[in-house]
Order: C-alpha cells, then structure tokens, then sequence
C-alpha cells in the first residue's frame, strides 16, 4: 500500500458516503486475520495482535499484544517484566505491552488482502445506504418505471434499485406495459444478501391514502383527516373523512374544485370508483354515510355484537347492496359494523313485535 492507494481509497469513501473509520477498521481487523493465518506460530495458541496503519502514508505495523508477568509460563502471550521495560521504561505488572512482529513479507499479502476488503466492504456499505434510504420510504409512496414481466412479476425501476409487484399486489385493470411509469406503495423494504429487496403494491389502501395526500393539501396539512379506508382494487374505494376545522368542508376539500383533485387520483388508478365518506363519532350517521350514493332512511345499531340494520327506499335497496354486494360489503369494512339492508316495503311485510306476541 501507497499514499496512492490511501488517496484513492479516501475519494471513493467520500464519493460513495461511507464511513472512513468503518474502511480503514475493517482493513485493520482483515490484516490481523491474515497474520493469524499465515505467520503464528504453528501449534501454539494464536498470539493477540493488532495492526497500526497510517491513514497517510498506507504504511502498516503489526503488534503482538501481550500481558507482562513476573514469571512467564506462556512466552506466546505473556512478556517478563525485564523484557516489557527494556521495549518502554513505564511498563508495569499487569500491563498489555505492543511488540511489533510486522513480518518483512507481510507488504505484499497486505495490499492485496486490503483492496480485497476494501472493495467488498465498498459493496456491503453501497447496499447498506441504499437499504437505509429505501426503508425510510417505507409506506411511502414511489414512482415506478415497467422493465419486465416474470413468472406473473412485474419488475418496476425505482432509481438506485428494482422493485417487484407480486400478482397480489397487482390491479387487474393495469397492463404494466414495458416504460410504462405507475405510482407504487412500498409495502415491504428487505436486506438481502444481494441488497435491498422492495416490493411494491397497486392495491394496498396506503396507495389512495398517499395519492390523496398528495392531491389534497388539506389532508397533508392535518386540517382534513383520513379515518378509515375500504378498497377492492381496480373496482371501487370508499374513504372516510373528517374535518379538524369547521370552516373546512372534508368532503369538498377532497373532491376539489369541478371534481378535480379526485378524478386525478381516478385518471391514476384507471378509472377505479372513490367514494368519499363524511365521517361521524355517530355511529348511525357514519353507517349510514357510509352507504352512499344511496340514501339511508333509517339506522338501528347493536352496540353488543357490533350490527346495524339499516332500511331504504325500495329504489335504494339494490344501489345500497351494489352490484355483488360490493357497496354494502365495503360500507361494512369501513365502518367496522355488520350491515344488514332491508328495503321500507320488507319491513313493513314483517310482523311487528305486538303481533308476534299475540301469536
């Protein structure tokens, strides 16, 4: 090793962002391995040693660490104390003295062990600092670039790395042709052992959440709050709002004006269906908001068991249930109740509770 080497060691360390302690410490550990190897003494215990390097020069020493004693019974790691004063006058009893044992043909072994290190801890603390970066958009939301399809994978650009959308995670109203630039939810950041991992997701929740943090600045202010979110992906959404400001509409700070902020986030999930939902600490308003676009006659809640029956119009009935029972079932998710509909001619069809006990 040279002042070269040294000087081009530190500008890659610089350029790159890694800790120059963690580089030179790591050729340190690296060299005393290598003297343990190659130069202990064969069938003795391995001497204790350390490795001084100049972080100038590149020149390097290497010291064997042992403990002075009155007597030696083990000359591998004990030193007299005769010995240890004739190396430094202030030794005492009990001391660990440094003799330097650097072998006069360590040189060589040295530098090439040390570009060896230096190149895979490069590597590792690359890796490192991408993981680091990306873990911290966890949750997050990412603008993705296709590469490729694989074994029902699409493999997305993010930047410094690739991520994978699994077919869960897929909407099945995207194509994902190749370039094609989407807006990812990072679900999970892993440190493999070739880097970090990042898989992606289309359907999560925490993509309509993080779009409409994005549209809306009243919910990235804090002003208007996203209490709950139901999504079946690629079909329809419905997400719940609340105002912390009376003078703010919840509702219409989401939609925009002309319905612009919401068709932004429509246009980005292919025309998916967003219900915005006017949250309430009421239990039979939130329910019954939570049924929209059909209007609610009447709410009855269970507080025991966490059910509801609800009665609407019969003209409602079909537009509450939704096509496959998607309304009702996303309202039941959002709210967290149990939704029973039942139309205003079916309740009046059945018996009342005087009936039923004149029976």
């Amino acid at each position: 090793m040279n002042e070269e080497f040294i000087s081009a060691l530190k500008e890659i360390v610089k350029e790159k962002g890694i800790s120059e302690d963690l580089i030179f410490n790591t050729i340190d550990d690296a060299l005393v391995a290598a003297y343990k190897k190659n130069y202990s003494n064969t069938g003795n215990q391995a001497q204790n040693v350390k490795v001084y390097m100049n972080r100038e020069t590149g020149e390097f020493h290497v010291f064997a660490q042992k403990e002075v004693v009155e007597t030696v019974f083990d000359d591998v790691v004990e030193i007299s104390i005769e010995e240890a004063k004739e190396l430094n006058s202030k030794y005492q009893i009990g001391d660990i003295a440094d003799i330097e044992v650097t072998p006069k043909n360590f040189g060589r072994v040295a530098a090439q062990l040390a570009k060896q290190v230096v190149v895979q801890r490069i590597k590792e603390a690359e890796r490192n600092i991408v993981y680091n970066e990306y873990v911290e958009k966890e949750y997050d939301i990412i603008t993705g670039t296709v590469t490729r399809k694989e074994k029902g994978n699409v493999y997305v650009d993010l930047g410094k790395l690739e991520g994978i959308i699994t077919p869960s995670e897929q909407m099945c109203t995207d194509e994902y042709n190749f370039n094609e630039k989407y807006k990812l939810y990072i679900v999970e950041v892993k440190n493999g052992n070739k880097g970090a991992q990042v898989v992606v997701s289309r359907t999560h929740p925490g993509l309509v959440k993080r779009l409409f943090e994005l549209e809306v600045p009243e919910i990235f202010d804090g002003i208007v709050e996203i209490k709950n979110i139901a999504r079946e992906a690629g079909s329809r959404t419905k997400i719940a709002v609340y105002s912390n400001d009376e003078n703010v509409d919840a509702m219409g700070a989401c939609v925009g004006a002309k319905g612009s902020r919401v068709q932004n986030i429509v246009n980005e999930l292919k025309n998916e269906k967003i219900d915005i939902i006017k949250w309430s600490k009421v239990s039979e308003e939130f329910i019954a908001n939570s049924l929209s676009p059909a209007k609610v006659l009447d709410v009855e809640v269970n507080e025991e068991n966490k059910s509801a029956k609800v009665v609407v119009d019969d003209n409602q009935l079909s537009l509450a249930i939704g096509k496959e029972g998607q309304n009702v079932r996303l309202a039941a998710k959002l709210t967290g109740w149990k939704i029973d509909i039942k139309s205003k001619s079916q309740v009046s069809e059945e018996p009342s509770t005087e009936e039923t006990l004149s029976e």
